[in-house]
């Protein structure tokens, strides 16, 4: 089934998508009859596992809904998460919250608040750089676990003026990624990012490159920057496995990259970095689906390709970080297939195109009338004889464009060559080392 309407809480992003005329498109909310969300979730770890559920939870049917609410809450309580013990209890209705055991937390973590800051002005009074390093991150993971995301994003960011180690500075970077992938900051995913990646002696632990670029990934996907994200993504090495599965698990790595690069890549490229990949292949594993809709589309089998997109769709539209994004990807995607069938030829039978895109003509007509307006297609549609006919590059003028390219090739090279014979002429050389140099005679 399917309910317009607006998206619920617990995930990202907005609902409007654009499209390629520039009209906003509402992204449906769906209702899955069938989504198993308990394997779904066993992906997962940390607070990953409970923002994903407090996203899929609303878009499964009552009874499941108010299953998969009480898994959150009893997930929350024994990481004594109180914020999103209290989301969820809010969304399972009154009398669903613990008031006793809230209250009880809250004492329990007021308190080790209390104790955590004490122990972090004795290090300041003692000016000891790593106690305070330390005592400044405690303060952000207890700030974390307990969900407030801001007061931990300001303790791990105090801890860079302490870290006496390239480690440190990558740990610190790390945290404050995470942390800023879930409050939405995406700049300061991409700052802490670069800060990581320009750190001497990062590449000591392979783990730390994996996890900076499925980040990065996240935050560009986030930001709508898909062929960026493609490229990061399709570049993450199959070895993290499932140690970055409090942010993103593998599955997700392959299934967003591939259908990024899907969107954005031409044939070479998504042969190059997605096929020729030994180690996104290895990723793309996890998704049997994803992949053979990667084959089919790079084998030109549009029509079998996009009906395995549209069976994915409901399940892509239970992603937290995906969801918003699936309708303008699955535009691009299509977009790019007709570009991609039509560019061989110089006519196409809009018959046989539709069929091949199990399509009718005046619906493809409309699709080919609207790249064509964009530029992406150079042709012109004879609607009367139901044919799409390319336009004919004039051959004069790519002619006269090569013959002054060459020229203009040949012109520095000959002035370059001249240089070279009048500094060899005049004896101005310069050598391998210092004290051997001349200049001039």
């Amino acid at each position: 089934r399917l309910r317009k309407g607006a998206r619920g809480g617990g995930g990202g992003g907005g609902d409007k998508q654009q499209s390629l005329a520039g009209k906003k498109t509402e992204a449906p909310l769906i209702v899955h009859e069938s989504f198993d969300w308990e394997a779904y979730a066993a992906n997962y770890r940390g607070h990953a596992r409970t923002r994903r559920l407090l996203f899929v939870m609303e878009r499964l049917p009552a009874a499941a809904r108010a299953e998969c609410l009480r898994d959150v809450l009893s997930e929350a309580k024994g990481a004594e998460d109180v914020a999103t013990y209290k989301a969820a209890a809010k969304r399972l209705g009154s009398g669903a919250a613990d008031e006793q055991w809230l209250a009880a937390a809250e004492a329990r973590a007021a308190a080790r608040t209390q104790k955590l800051e004490a122990e972090l002005n004795g290090y300041r009074a003692d000016m000891i750089k790593e106690s305070i390093r330390m005592g400044h991150n405690d303060l952000g993971e207890h700030h974390y676990e307990r969900g407030d995301l801001q007061a931990a994003f300001k303790c791990f960011v105090r801890t860079r003026d302490y870290c006496t180690s390239s480690k440190h500075l990558v740990g610190m970077c790390l945290s404050v990624v995470r942390v800023s992938l879930e409050l939405g900051s995406f700049l300061h995913v991409a700052n802490y990012v670069q800060k990581a990646e320009a750190t001497p002696d990062k590449d000591a632990e392979p783990l730390v490159q994996a996890k900076l670029g499925a980040a990065m990934g996240l935050a560009n996907l986030a930001q709508k920057k898909y062929r960026l994200a493609a490229r990061t993504l399709c570049a993450v090495p199959a070895e993290i496995g499932t140690s970055y599965n409090d942010v993103i698990a593998p599955q997700d790595i392959a299934t967003y990259g591939a259908l990024c690069a899907l969107a954005t890549f031409d044939r070479s490229e998504l042969k190059a970095r997605v096929l020729n990949s030994v180690s996104f292949r290895a990723l793309m594993e996890l998704v049997p689906n994803v992949r053979e809709v990667v084959h089919d589309f790079h084998s030109s089998r549009y029509a079998l390709c996009l009906g395995a997109l549209a069976e994915l769709k409901n399940d892509l539209l239970m992603d937290l970080h995906l969801a918003e994004h699936v309708e303008e990807l699955y535009e691009m995607i299509r977009h790019r297939a007709l570009i991609q069938y039509a560019t061989p030829f110089s006519s196409v039978d809009l018959e046989r195109m539709a069929t091949a895109f199990h399509t009718g003509v005046p619906e493809l007509m409309k699709e080919l009338a609207a790249l064509i307006g964009a530029g992406k297609i150079k042709a012109r549609i004879d609607s009367q004889g139901r044919v799409l006919h390319r336009n004919a590059a004039d051959q004069r003028a790519v002619a006269f464009q090569k013959a002054l390219a060459a020229g203009d090739s040949y012109h520095m090279q000959a002035r370059a060559a001249l240089l070279r014979a009048s500094l060899l002429r005049h004896n101005v050389v310069v050598s391998g080392k210092a004290d051997k140099r001349r200049l001039g005679s």
